[in-house]
């Protein structure tokens, strides 16, 4: 069986499989907010189809440069919002002027 279209929303067994790491370590970059997840109403965590890019730059970072996972949020904070403002500036915000 082919999927042809990405799912909507991963499941913290298949992030697991998709990244390698243990279930519960997914559950604590969740935690800490290194990665966005949403909680059904059974309790379990739905990731969004890409998560497992987001954990291997967070693996990048805390194995690159030995950074812990505070520094590792506030360092893919100021990278999501450098690339929103570039973002901005190439579609000619006016507030950029």
């Amino acid at each position: 069986m082919y999927v042809l279209t990405k799912p909507a929303r991963l499941s913290v067994d298949r992030v697991s499989v998709h990244t390698g790491l243990h279930p519960d370590l997914v559950r604590r970059f969740a935690a800490l907010g290194l990665i966005e997840c949403a909680v059904d109403d059974g309790g379990r965590l739905w990731f969004p189809p890409d998560t497992a890019a987001r954990i291997a730059r967070i693996q990048r970072l805390r194995g690159g440069l030995s950074l812990n996972y505070n520094a590792v949020a506030l360092v893919l904070d100021l990278l999501d919002r450098i690339r929103v403002l570039e973002a901005q500036v190439r579609g000619g915000d006016p507030s950029w002027r």
